[in-house]
């Protein structure tokens, strides 16, 4: 049974939009952090975007601040990342993820989350 199952991936022209959905399901508790994460072939995975349990904190990786926002609805068990004005350069398998450790090097590293969703390819291209 997926835990994490997410949406809206797709094509779309540089400068467009895209808002990626992500539902979580079975043992993810809404007190984990949430995060968005992309990896594009022949790079490493990076933290795109976290948010905090309690929502007080967010992370997002120099390149996408003031173009994508993170947002979590606990009530419905969904994390969303909206992606504005889009570059080549995010093109890339994005996934999402949760995290229950509770002693963390950071809000948004890769290898302290531990359920991750199968991916959604989003392409910017002309």
């Amino acid at each position: 049974q997926l835990e994490l199952v997410e949406s809206g991936g797709g094509l779309v022209q540089p400068g467009g939009s895209l808002r990626l959905s992500c539902k979580y399901s079975g043992t993810i508790s809404n007190n984990y952090d949430l995060g968005w994460f992309r990896q594009a072939p022949g790079k490493e995975r990076e933290g795109v975007s976290c948010i905090s349990a309690d929502e007080r904190d967010t992370y997002y990786v120099e390149s996408v601040k003031g173009r994508f926002t993170i947002s979590r609805d606990s009530a419905k068990k969904m994390v969303y990342l909206q992606m504005n004005s889009l570059k080549p350069e995010d093109a890339a398998t994005y996934y999402c993820a949760s995290s229950s450790w509770t002693i963390r090097t950071g809000l948004c590293v890769p290898n302290e989350y531990d359920y991750w969703s199968q991916g959604t390819q989003v392409t910017v291209s002309s």
